[in-house]
């Protein structure tokens, strides 16, 4: 690895830096995991200097970084920093960058665009001034375009500039502890793996569900949605990690076939209005920069089918809301009941805020009694101290695997394409159905109709 491999954000004064990357950097520089980036540009355009940069960002590193805060370890990261004041859609300004990173003797880079999709073909045209950008690693934040065609013209702009293996899609919810777990839960016990078909699962479940609404995000989620913004990408990827089948190896191309396998085996509704239901919490249209006659979801539930042998006839419920009663992102596996009156066992896995695995299952009530009774197995990873020291967070994971090339856990380009194609096809049927975004109240479980969308079918979603 070279001495001169360089770490460049694009978007260094945003929220996004201040409370995910530059927290993320400290954490790897606390386990040693820094080591292979040498250098961190920061590109923003207020003007500070790098002094003054490094001062406001001990503030965030402080308040966010998972680890506990160490001036020495804070004062190692922060010599390694550089703020380079640039207005980034200036084409004209990439010839005094390329001159900077010349003097710094870059040779190997690492460009992060922690900016708005709009502006990447923007930093790319300007990236061509500079020499051996080409050749470096590009990390994408999500949204990847705001639909298919922009998807796809996106990533053509990124791939004939950069070389395709060296584009990496983050989504950092696959950088989540218990997302990775799945794959453990699931092969190392045969208690699981053994059932993990429809023929003895009922149903899965997957939550994502929060308590705010869209804060300062109005105007780029008016254009965007609950199935945009979460479904398309966040969802549909746990959803191909809990239904595909076990790949022969972790590596990047056995990974992303078993995945494409079950985006491919997705089965479009006939009937929309009886497989999906939107929302939209009270007082949205009064939020900044939302159209006061907008119809955008803040709420979305759909019940979608895997049709290959393992999954066919078994429904997927897959739901995602703002502005709901609690902040919650789980996998509920729903096996089927063996016996008329018996409740069903759950193997629910916990992904945020509280991180874990919660079993439900049957014993005979204690006693003389015959009759059967329910019991609750609940190991909670997130809660013991140590577990909380030793397991990295989701940006600090994927930042740690771009530095040494790893890509398995990063989205591919025709992943993103087969799940854009899904959601913009499932959107247009709904629109042209002329079918309710219906209100729902802040605080609340979300609209009656989701709830109805599987009572109708005989299950409940399980909270």
């Amino acid at each position: 690895m070279s001495r001169q491999q360089v770490f460049t954000i694009f978007g260094g004064t945003g929220d996004l830096t201040f409370r995910k990357l530059l927290p993320a950097l400290y954490n790897l520089e606390m386990t040693g995991t820094q080591e292979f980036c040498t250098q961190v540009v920061v590109i923003g355009r207020r003007d500070y200097t790098s002094e003054e940069y490094r001062e406001l960002a001990r503030e965030w590193v402080e308040k966010f970084a998972r680890l506990h805060y160490k001036e020495e370890t804070y004062q190692k990261l922060s010599q390694r920093i550089i703020y380079y004041h640039m207005d980034f859609t200036d084409e004209a300004a990439y010839e005094g960058l390329d001159s900077f990173y010349r003097d710094m003797e870059a040779e190997n880079h690492i460009f992060y665009f922690a900016v708005a999709p709009r502006f990447f073909p923007v930093i790319v045209n300007g990236l061509k001034k500079v020499a051996g950008a080409e050749n470096g690693k590009v990390v994408l934040e999500k949204p990847f375009g705001e639909n298919l065609r922009a998807a796809a013209s996106l990533n053509e702009t990124m791939e004939k500039f950069f070389l395709p293996g060296h584009v990496y899609r983050i989504d950092h919810y696959l950088g989540k502890e218990m997302v990775r777990n799945i794959q453990t839960i699931r092969y190392a016990n045969p208690i699981f793996s053994n059932l993990w078909d429809a023929e003895h699962i009922e149903c899965i479940q997957i939550s994502a569900l929060e308590e705010v609404g869209v804060e300062t995000r109005g105007g780029y989620y008016d254009q965007s949605g609950a199935l945009k913004d979460m479904m398309q990408n966040h969802l549909f990827q746990i959803l191909t990690i809990v239904a595909m089948e076990q790949p022969g190896s972790l590596t990047v191309e056995e990974m992303h076939r078993e995945q494409m396998k079950v985006l491919s085996a997705l089965r479009m509704p006939e009937d929309i209005s009886a497989n999906m239901v939107l929302g939209q919490y009270q007082g949205y249209r009064e939020e900044k920069s939302v159209r006061k006659d907008s119809d955008t979801e803040t709420y979305a539930a759909v019940r979608l089918f895997v049709d290959n042998d393992r999954w066919r006839g078994m429904p997927f419920y897959i739901r995602t809301g703002k502005k709901m009663e609690k902040r919650e992102m789980q996998v509920a596996v729903v096996f089927k009941s063996p016996l008329p009156g018996v409740e069903n066992n759950i193997l629910n896995i916990k992904i945020q805020p509280t991180e874990g695995v919660y079993l439900q299952f049957n014993i005979k009530r204690p006693g003389e009694a015959e009759d059967i009774i329910q019991a609750k197995m609940d190991f909670c990873q997130s809660c013991s101290i140590v577990h909380q020291t030793n397991t990295p967070e989701a940006y600090e994971r994927l930042l740690g695997a771009c530095f040494r090339g790893e890509r398995s856990w990063f989205s591919q380009w025709d992943q993103i394409e087969a799940s854009w194609k899904y959601v913009d096809d499932i959107r247009e049927k709904y629109r042209r159905g002329q079918l309710p975004v219906y209100e729902y109240e802040p605080g609340s479980t979300g609209p009656e109709a989701a709830s109805e969308l599987l009572s109708l079918n005989g299950h409940s979603w399980f909270d």
